[in-house]
């Protein structure tokens, strides 16, 4: 099993990622995205379009409440892209 909350400290500290739903597509759009990381209640249609690219996909076992607070933000966020290869 992969540990996602590492690997979202070790992208929190490499810089190389976007958040939001919104954005995160935009980046799988453009080919930017090399992985994408979604709270567990992400909305449905948001994972259905994230899933039409071919990058990998974890699901963080929080909220989006606690997925924002992980990130140091003081709001929601259900998805977010990494823009570099995970190690």
């Amino acid at each position: 099993m992969t540990d996602v909350e590492g690997i979202i400290r070790k992208v929190l500290k490499s810089g190389k990622y976007y958040f939001g739903s919104k954005r995160t597509i935009k980046a799988l759009k453009k080919g930017e995205a090399k992985a994408v990381i979604v709270a567990k209640n992400c909305p449905e249609d948001v994972i259905f379009e994230i899933k039409k690219y071919n990058v990998p996909v974890y699901t963080y076992e929080g909220t989006n409440m606690e997925l924002g607070a992980l990130c140091g933000k003081p709001y929601s966020i259900a998805a977010m892209v990494v823009t570099e290869q995970i190690e």
